[in-house]
Formats: structure tokens, C-alpha cells, sequence
């Protein structure tokens, strides 16, 4: 720890003729000045919100001698009524000038009236210049009442009685009273008197005026820029001042706090000692040490004594009582406001020396952070609010309409829908009749679980079919077939046997047609609502945003509604089986036909239809079967049937009875087949086209908007300005930055005349 090496001079330098608060010489202290003036044009910027701008806090406890301290500084008399001393920061700005003496009061507000945070820092004249110092205690009196009443005007208090209110607003406040000081007889410094912390309450405060005075106190010293000049009296344990233990909080190593000393004339005899180690830091180290200062007691204020007068008792005290008359030369330079006060200057422009080269950089990167993220914020509302509700209106017209024409985004409309669009197409596929050609008594190799998928069929559709509906056996189509005839002749059998197993399909196609209905209109409306977002989102607190959210999910229900329609209609005419793609289901009708004779004949004549493939192989076949397979073509050739080969004997087998019934299989498999792919075309069509490019066709939905929300009529213009009103909190952020944009601007620009 560093010992205290002062730059002012030893106490008994200073002569009782001399009238200076601290230094009175200009050419010393021009440097020093330069430092202070800026950081106090920085701090009427209000800055300081933004950037930690280096200053002096005074704090200390109740009864510390704290107010009589700023007295001996500042030369001014404090107000010590019980009403509003000390409730609220007193800012004390300094400066030496040629010219007479001369203060300046004014309200600096931070907080509003509800104290929260003010976007700028307001400052506000309080009365007039004053040039005598006598008045100076009863302006500061009242300007205290004004900012404990900020519900009241400051001028009421300004001329008003010299009481105060029955009832404060507040009984503590961050907003503060600011002095300026200035004249032949000033040093130059800047510091901030705080209320001093309390432990109890008097009459008219609450509990929570001690925490509230703790936090603000907290607020000012929490500062790493913050020079905290501690006041502690002699006559109270140090460990029993709270004051003591947050500097001990916010600088536990000591290189921000000054100490001082107050009324060591109320020391116990034989106690001194107890004392005079933190003079010579031996106790509590302080980088900057320990001073101690003496003032009036209350006798001679009450007597009216004198500035000079106070300031000549100070030295005679520390020069004629012991154990401070008997200190060494170097520690003699800590006792004393004068030398105090030249200290507290010297810290605070070396501190504002070291800072000023960081301010201009932090101030650029507070700048450019706070101007982008204004940009960021949405554009206030347009003069021309009709102009710009149809400017939004028409925008939004335009990008629903590129995304229902189709974007390259793995997050598209119709990339969303198309998995829908399988799952249709599979669920209508998946209806095919189950045609078992087979009859009870038929036993195959392995037990079918649909019907036999032909290759044709698989590799056509790419994929194997899947069946959910029942099996329908050979013996049932054949039964329900003999069961229809009515007055047809033996070998006819009637068309509404084909149309019943035709409708029985159709029915379930209802179900997977309005799930895909479903599925697409929620992921339109999906879709649609993420647009409305981005375009009218910013709108929402004028009620623009649910406005067109309403107006586009009529249109869109109405749509609907037309659309399902049109669904049903296409499904009802599937209920009428026809076609007129002959070639299509005639080409369909003999794969299948021929598919389920092959299945019939190879139960039922299997063995002998294998063999017959031998019999055509390459290789000669040396069993029975090929020779009397020869022997029966060379006796057909000898009867007059010749050029027939081994598999026109297949043409010998006797005809199946149940030919008929495997007829009305092949027609039903063959017209579902058509009219699967029809209808899993149509209905997604229909939707598409019915739904959701109808939102942009003809801007039919541009349109509705307009009309929906009603612009157009005699009262358009006044609906669009309410429409784009913005909520509050969004207005209030775009002052508070606009306010920081500005107080930014005005700092940098002080700073750039500095360096200039």
C-alpha cells in the first residue's frame, strides 16, 4: 500500500488571511481545471448513464459531520431542518474564476415521478443566479422540496412558503440538486453529497427508506470510476458505521476511498491513538490515506460563524492539540480541508486524465451498438397511413402469392403438402379389391394375403400394393353372381354385380379424401399465418394484425367450404362408374384376366402345365410325359390340325366354371384401377386450384382485405392511423435511444473539441 505523499501544503502554510476554499492559484490548477470542466459538461450530457465517468462521492453515516464537511468545501451553509436535509443527492460542481462569486442551482432528474428511468436526463434552471452566499441554504431548501414533489411544479416551491408539505411525494430520490459554483475564492472540484445511510426511521418515513437510501448510495460508489470519500466520525467505532462497511463492499482493497476523520474534538481522552493510526495508515490502509478535518460544532453555528472564522479554528485546533499538534511533517499535510480538498482535486483530475484517452472509444462503440440496434426496431408510422396500410396490404399480396406458386424452400407451401399428397395417394391405392381366385376346397402352396400382386401391376406403381379391405374369394364373386341373375339368359350375369363391388370401393375413398382436405388447409393456414406475421406483425397493437388475420381466415373458411364441395361432387361422380378410356381398362381388364386364370390353372392343372414348359425347352425331354406330349401332337397333325405346338394343349383343358365369376374380378380389378388414378388425381387438383391458388386468382384476397378492413370508405384514413398505432413500450424504447443517440453525440462532440 502506497503512503500518502500529498501535493498541498502543510497545514500551517495555509495563512488565516487566505480566503480560498482549496487552491487559489490559477496557473497550478489550469491543467486540473481543464480535466474537471469536461467531465462536468460530460455529466450535463447525462452520460453517465451510459459511460462511468469519473467523480466524488461523499458518504457516510447519520450525525458523521458529513454536511458540515461539503460546508467547508463548498463555502455554502447546507439546510439542516428536519424536513428534507439530506434526502436527495446534492451535486456540488467547483470551479475557480476571476469573476465575482456566483452560484447556479438547478433539478437534475433521472426518474420520473414514479422513478423509473428517465431516456434523458432532464435538467432544469431553479431560480435565478445567486450572488450572495447567505441565500444560497434557502434555495437548496427549496429546491430539495421540488424534487421530493415531483408531482407538483418545481416554480411552486421555487417563490412558495418556506414550508414544507404535509404530505412528500417521496421521502428519498435519485434525482438530484446540482450546484455550480464558481468565483476567486473556489477550488476546482466536483463531487456528489449523498443522503447519509440511516438504521432507523423518524416520522413519516417507512422501512423501506433505509434500503432505499443503501441503494442509492450503492448505485454511485458500485462505480469502478467512482471516488468514494468516506466520513467517519471519532466519536463512534468504526466497525458500527454502515458507510464504512459498503466502501469496505465496492473497494475492499482501498484504492478508490479517501477517508476522513470528522469532530476529532470529541475523541476520549487516552483514546487518540486509536486514531491517529489511520493518519498514518497504519490501520485500514487507504491508497490515498486518511485525512481529518475539523468543524464548527453547533454552538458556533448557531452563533453564525463565519467561513474564515470556522477555517482559522480548524488550524489552531490541529496545530495546538495533541496528539495532532505532534505528528510529523508529512502526516501534518493530512489534516485540515484545505488540504483535503486540494487532494480530492489532485485524484480526481489524475483519474479523469487516465480515463480521457478510453471515453472517445467508448463512446463510439456505445454509439454505433445504440444506432443499430434503433435500426433494428420497426419504422414509426408513416404521415400517410392510408398510403402505407395499402403499401403493407399490397406487400403481403405478393409474397403469399410467390409461396403459393412455389418456392425452392425445403420450408415451402407445397413442400409441406406433398408428404399429405403421398399419404392420399397411397390410401386410395390401398382400397384395391383383395380377389382371391381360389375356391374352399382349393389348398395353395402358400396362404395369399392379398391378391397376388402380378409383375406388370408392381412394376408399373414402383411399389408393392397394400390391400386393408377383406378378402373376396373366387366362391363369393361366383355366389353373389348366380344370386343377381334375373331374367338374363344362362350365360349373362348383370352389370350390378360389377357396380356393387365398385361402390363398396369407392365409399372408403371419403375418408382419405377429407383427411387430405384437412391436411392441407391447416398447412396453408400454417403458411398463411407466418406471412401475416412478418407483414402485419409489427401492427398487432393497433389491432391491424388480428384484423387481417380475421379477414383472411373467412376467406380462406369460405374457400373451404366451396372446396369440400367440389371434393364430394368429384367422389359422387365415382358413384356412377364409367369411362371413356376403353383402351385403358380393355388393356387392364386382360392383364388381370389372364392373371387370374394363370393363378386358377396353375391350382388346378399345375403339374401338367409345368410339364408342358419342359416339353418347348431347348433340351429334348427323355421322360413319358414329352414323348406321349409328341405323340398326341403327331395324331392331332394327322387328323388335320397341324403347326400346333406343347402349349396349345393348355387349349384342351376343360372350361372353368367359374370363368364367369373371374370375369367380374378382371373388370372390377381393371376399372378400379382407372378410376383410382382418376380420383388420386382430381381431388388434389380440385384443392389446389378450389383452395389454395384461389387465394391469389383474380386477387380476389387482396380484395377482401381491403374490404375487410375497411380503408376504403369515408373513414379509411382515420382506421389505417389507428391500425399503425404502436404499443407503448415500443414507442418509449425508441425515444430512450433515440435520447441516448443524442446525449452520445453531445458527449463525443464535447470530447472531439477537447482534443481539437
Amino acid at each position: 500500500m502506497l503512503s500518502p505523499t500529498q501535493h498541498g501544503a502543510p497545514l500551517t502554510s495555509i495563512s488565516p488571511g487566505n480566503t480560498g476554499v482549496g487552491l487559489s492559484d490559477p496557473v497550478l490548477s489550469s491543467g486540473r481545471r481543464k480535466m474537471l470542466d469536461l467531465v462536468n459538461r460530460l455529466h450535463s450530457t447525462g452520460v453517465q448513464l451510459d459511460i462511468d465517468l469519473p467523480m466524488i462521492a461523499v458518504i457516510g453515516s447519520q450525525s458523521a459531520g458529513k454536511s458540515s464537511l461539503i460546508e467547508s468545501i463548498s463555502g455554502v451553509t447546507l439546510p439542516r431542518a428536519s424536513g428534507t436535509c439530506t434526502r436527495c443527492p446534492t451535486e456540488c460542481r467547483l470551479s475557480w474564476s476571476p469573476e465575482s462569486w456566483k452560484c447556479l442551482v438547478s433539478l437534475r432528474f433521472i426518474t420520473d415521478a414514479r422513478g423509473q428511468p428517465l431516456g434523458q436526463i432532464r435538467n432544469e434552471p431553479f431560480g435565478e443566479a445567486i450572488f450572495d452566499k447567505d441565500l444560497v441554504e434557502e434555495r437548496i431548501r427549496r429546491a430539495q422540496r421540488a424534487i421530493l414533489n415531483p408531482n407538483t411544479a418545481s416554480r411552486e416551491f421555487l417563490n412558495g412558503p418556506d414550508e414544507d408539505p404535509t404530505d412528500r411525494d417521496l421521502t428519498f430520490s435519485m434525482n438530484c440538486v446540482s450546484l455550480q459554483i464558481s468565483g476567486p475564492d473556489v477550488a476546482d472540484l466536483s463531487f456528489c453529497d449523498l443522503p447519509g445511510l440511516i438504521v432507523s426511521v423518524g416520522k413519516g418515513g417507512s422501512d423501506g427508506d433505509i434500503e432505499l437510501v443503501k441503494s442509492l448510495v450503492t448505485a454511485y460508489i458500485s462505480r469502478p470510476s467512482c471516488i468514494i470519500l468516506l466520513t467517519v466520525a471519532c466519536e463512534t467505532d468504526l466497525e458500527n458505521q454502515g458507510a464504512h462497511h459498503l466502501a469496505k463492499v465496492y473497494d475492499p482493497e482501498g484504492k478508490r476511498t479517501i477517508g476522513v476523520l470528522t469532530k476529532p474534538d470529541r475523541i476520549p481522552i487516552g483514546e487518540e491513538e486509536n486514531w491517529i493510526r489511520f493518519i498514518k495508515n497504519d490501520y485500514e490502509a487507504l491508497e490515498n490515506g486518511w485525512y481529518s478535518v475539523k468543524q464548527p460544532d453547533s454552538r458556533a453555528l448557531k452563533a453564525g460563524i463565519s467561513w474564515s472564522d470556522a477555517r482559522e479554528k480548524e488550524r489552531e485546533f490541529f496545530t495546538l492539540t495533541s496528539p495532532w499538534s505532534e505528528l510529523d511533517f508529512v502526516y501534518q499535510r493530512q489534516l485540515g480541508t484545505g488540504n483535503l480538498t486540494e487532494r480530492l482535486s489532485d485524484v480526481l483530475s489524475e483519474l479523469i486524465a487516465k480515463r480521457l484517452p478510453d471515453f472517445q472509444d467508448e463512446l463510439q462503440k456505445l454509439l454505433q451498438g445504440t444506432e443499430e440496434t434503433l435500426r433494428k426496431l420497426p419504422k414509426p408510422p408513416s404521415p400517410d397511413a392510408l398510403g402505407e396500410v395499402l403499401h403493407i396490404v399490397s406487400e403481403f399480396s405478393r409474397d403469399l402469392s410467390k409461396h403459393l406458386e412455389g418456392t425452392p424452400s425445403e420450408q415451402g407451401l407445397l413442400q409441406a403438402i406433398r408428404p399429405a399428397l403421398e399419404t392420399f395417394k397411397v390410401a386410395i391405392r390401398s382400397t384395391a379389391p383383395r380377389f382371391i381366385p381360389r375356391t374352399g376346397s382349393w389348398t395353395p402352396t402358400a396362404s395369399p394375403t392379398s391378391d397376388i400382386t402380378p409383375d406388370f401391376l408392381s412394376n408399373e406403381e414402383g411399389t408393392k400394393q397394400m390391400h386393408t379391405g377383406p378378402q373376396i374369394y373366387l366362391q363369393d364373386v361366383m355366389d353373389k353372381a348366380n344370386s343377381a341373375i334375373t331374367r338374363e339368359l344362362p350365360d349373362h350375369y348383370p352389370f350390378i354385380i360389377c357396380k356393387e363391388y365398385i361402390l363398396s370401393l369407392v365409399s372408403q375413398w371419403e375418408v382419405p379424401a377429407r383427411n387430405l382436405f384437412d391436411a392441407i388447409e391447416r398447412v396453408l393456414l400454417s403458411h398463411v399465418k407466418v406471412i401475416i406475421n412478418e407483414h402485419f406483425g409489427k401492427f398487432a397493437h393497433g389491432g391491424l394484425q388480428q384484423h387481417a388475420q380475421t379477414v383472411v381466415n373467412d376467406f380462406i373458411k369460405t374457400r373451404s367450404n366451396e372446396t369440400m364441395a367440389r371434393v364430394l361432387w368429384l367422389l359422387a361422380l365415382e358413384k356412377n362408374p364409367r369411362t371413356l378410356n376403353g383402351h385403358y381398362y380393355s388393356d387392364y381388364r386382360d392383364k388381370f384376366l389372364a392373371h387370374y386364370r394363370a393363378l386358377r390353372q396353375s391350382d388346378d392343372h399345375g403339374s401338367f402345365l409345368k410339364n408342358l414348359k419342359t416339353v418347348n425347352s431347348k433340351k429334348p425331354s427323355s421322360n413319358s410325359f414329352g414323348e406321349n406330349a409328341r405323340s398326341a401332337l403327331s395324331y392331332l397333325a394327322d387328323i388335320g390340325l397341324e403347326g400346333l405346338k406343347a402349349a396349345d394343349l393348355a387349349k384342351l383343358l376343360p372350361p372353368d366354371p367359374y370363368e364367369p365369376a373371374l370375369n367380374i374380378m378382371a373388370s372390377v380389378r381393371a376399372y378400379f384401377q382407372v378410376a383410382y388414378k382418376r380420383f388420386a388425381d382430381n381431388v388434389p387438383n380440385a384443392i389446389d386450384y378450389e383452395l389454395v391458388l384461389s387465394l391469389d386468382r383474380d386477387r380476389a384476397l387482396y380484395n377482401a382485405l381491403l374490404k375487410g378492413l375497411g380503408i376504403t370508405g369515408s373513414e379509411g384514413f382515420q382506421r389505417c392511423k389507428d391500425f399503425l398505432q404502436e404499443p407503448p413500450t415500443l414507442v418509449a424504447r425508441r425515444e430512450e435511444l433515440q435520447k441516448k443517440v443524442e446525449r452520445l453525440q453531445t458527449a463525443k462532440k464535447e470530447l472531439l473539441d477537447v482534443f481539437l
